[in-house]
């Protein structure tokens, strides 16, 4: 399209995250910051995170002990492999490079009670909340490190009459000298021995919102004379067990915060039916967990520590032994303590397999760049995967193929100025899709909490071809959440494989600044809540265009603009609101904008609609509703809808489509 050359004038500077020492995480998670993660850039060490504040809930991360000494990390910057048997499960698993292994469905494990062998740097991760290996127990042997196992339910390799697991050892996971290890958001049931056994001095180990049920021994730590384990234990819950909940032995720093032991196996046995043992010369810290109807709820060898602080027990009976000082876990890491009281609710909701997190991938620390992270995104996915994106300048272009939908870019910055994908291509150098700094051509894409940046500098490079997009998209059903665009001429493109396809964007509670076209396209798309800011070029007439719609004529819905704000320091009467943008001279380009409930400042002309390259704007479907401010006004030069015609022109008729896609919550002008 032709466009008339703009002066670029200062923008507002990014915000902190102006260092590429962040990282970009795979996951494919609605919202718990959950599993998959793939990280980006030069991160930080996970020790130092930790050191520097508590991990938030649903932390991407491991935590506690297993973040310390370089971090826990699993199979970051490997391959991810989607397995669905026991041969692709076993192959992958005991591989010498790096995986990332999603488990999808059940996979059967024979002979029954056989082995998993799992190797170092490997993430082995449930799909949604149907992940399980039945039959057969993970096996990590002396010397393995660095394992993340995530989301998965591991069940019934329980032989009959062998409650006491002295005929058989099939395990649910079991370890022996590991390093490094992260056991998060698993359940575990009716397995032949343990369900859980940390032994023979592994150090570095976190286990988190577990759920052990359905058995005798559940968790042991130890089988070593030596005093070398560091593990932390925060919110499992633990029911429907007998003994081992967990019994701690030789463990240099054992921390146990905000679990749930509730339910006990009541057989009579004096003894052996209790909740937490700290044993040999442990250093035990149990902090706020709840105790309901168990039978010695803690208890410490003479020889061992053992810190209570803040429990609560309910309906309980036998040791609660408290002597030594153990350790202060603050001087390890961070960590955030629920009240014990909200424990059980807590636990109940949040332990074991999360459809939010198993549908990912779990690869934190492992790519250079966003790029590199959404390459790593598997052809066709058909579940939703996060690229959680840390914050930082990230100075690079990015492309989502039509061979990638599903796909989520989240900023985890507190602002989506934390976060910016930025570069500085203009038209000149590739033409105007080749200048777009992130482009998405897959469908079902959605962008939350980031900015995005074309920062080429119009006023120091004069060049015959000044367009310069921070985003194109062609992709249908695509959504912009708390994102900025930030540009000058062509900031934000919003087009569709062909002139005859219908493509869908939505935007909200978002920014936009440009002065020439710089919204334009013929996807349909709807701007709600958001913040559009008119850049001035320095002139006291014109000083540029608003929209560039070029909507298929047989399409009635192209650009619906609601309940915004439209800002501009420009002079008064010198900015358009659009005008019809036909591509190649294209008649069947009809450009359909209709702007709505918003407010317009005094730099919007009068006459506010504009002809382009021949084709008078009153051909074109041009229209506004109830829009209000010094730049709002009711003319023959300005159409407006009527109140009737209004009802037919909401987000949610805009967006519906085919398909009756809603990505607004109620439907809104």
């Amino acid at each position: 399209m032709t466009h008339f050359p703009s002066k670029r004038l200062p923008r507002p500077t990014p915000g902190p995250g102006a260092v590429l020492a962040a990282v970009v995480c795979l996951l494919a998670a609605l919202g718990l910051g959950v599993a998959g993660e793939a990280r980006a850039a030069a991160p930080r060490s996970t020790a130092s995170q930790s050191a520097m504040s508590a991990p938030d809930r649903w932390t991407d991360r491991a935590h506690g002990f297993a973040s310390l000494a370089g971090g826990t990390t699993g199979g970051a910057g490997g391959k991810v492999v989607t397995v669905t048997d026991q041969a692709a499960l076993a192959r992958y698993a005991a591989a010498e490079e790096p995986y990332v292994i999603r488990v999808k469905g059940s996979v059967a494990v024979e002979p029954f009670g056989s082995d998993i062998v799992v190797g170092s740097n490997k993430t082995i991760i449930g799909v949604g909340d149907t992940g399980e290996i039945v039959h057969g127990e993970l096996h990590l042997n002396p010397g393995t490190h660095n394992v993340v196992i995530r989301n998965l339910t591991i069940r019934d390799s329980y032989v009959e009459g062998d409650w006491d697991g002295k005929t058989t050892d099939f395990d649910a996971i079991q370890m022996d000298t590991a390093d490094h290890v992260w056991i998060d958001h698993n359940r575990f049931t009716h397995m032949g021995d343990g369900l859980l056994d940390i032994r023979k001095d592994s150090q570095y180990i976190t286990v988190s919102y577990n759920q052990f049920t359905h058995h005798n021994k559940a968790f042991g730590i130890g089988w070593t004379t030596n005093v070398l384990t560091q593990i932390t234990l925060d919110h499992n819950w633990f029911t429907g067990t007998k003994q081992r909940n967990p019994s701690a032995d030789n463990c240099a720093y054992a921390h146990l915060y905000n679990n749930y032991l509730s339910a006990q196996v009541a057989d009579g046995d004096p003894v052996w039916t209790y909740g937490n043992w700290s044993r040999g010369r442990t250093r035990m810290v149990i902090e706020n967990s709840y105790y309901d109807g168990v039978q010695h709820p803690y208890q410490a060898d003479a020889t061992a520590e053992l810190v209570q602080r803040g429990s609560i027990l309910r309906n309980t009976s036998g040791r609660t032994d408290a002597w030594g000082t153990a350790f202060d876990p603050r001087e390890f890491y961070a960590y955030r303590l629920d009240p014990a009281a909200a424990v059980p609710a807590l636990v109940k909701r949040f332990s074991g397999p999360q459809k939010r997190i198993g549908v990912t991938l779990d690869v934190p620390g492992a790519y250079p760049t966003v790029q590199s992270a959404v390459d790593a995104v598997p052809d066709g996915n058909a579940d939703t995967v996060t690229l959680a994106i840390a914050p930082g300048t990230y100075r690079e272009k990015v492309y989502i193929p039509a061979t990638k939908p599903h796909v989520v870019l989240r900023g985890t910055g507190r602002d989506r100025s934390d976060t910016v994908i930025v570069y500085d291509t203009p038209a000149a150098y590739g033409g105007s899709t080749g200048s777009a700094t992130v482009r998405i051509a897959a469908n079902d894409v959605t962008a939350r909490r980031l900015t995005f940046s074309n920062d080429f500098d119009e006023a120091a490079v004069e060049l015959n071809g000044e367009q310069a997009l921070a985003m194109k998209t062609t992709g249908d059903r695509i959504v912009f959440e708390d994102t900025a665009f930030l540009g000058n001429q062509d900031t934000l493109m919003t087009d569709s494989p062909k002139l005859t396809t219908v493509s869908r964007v939505y935007l909200r509670d978002s920014y936009i600044e440009g002065d020439v076209d710089f919204v334009y396209g013929r996807a349909t798309t709807v701007i709600e809540r958001s913040v559009i800011r008119l850049l001035s070029r320095g002139s006291t007439t014109n000083n540029g265009y608003l929209t560039a719609a070029s909507t298929w004529t047989g399409n009635p819905y192209g650009f619906l603009i609601t309940r915004s704000k439209v800002v501009s320091d420009a002079p008064e009467q010198s900015f358009h609101l659009g005008r019809p943008w036909h591509p190649g001279g294209e008649p069947e380009a009809v450009a359909q904008v209709l702007i709505r409930d918003t407010e317009l400042p005094a730099a919007v002309k009068s006459a506010p609609w504009t002809d382009m390259s021949g084709f008078s704007w009153r051909d074109a479907r041009f229209a506004e509703y109830r829009n209000h401010g010094p730049g709002a006004a009711v003319s023959a030069d300005r159409p407006q809808l009527s109140d009737e015609d209004a009802r037919a022109y909401t987000v949610a008729a805009y967006l519906a489509g085919t398909d009756g896609w809603a990505p607004c919550a109620p439907a809104t002008p």
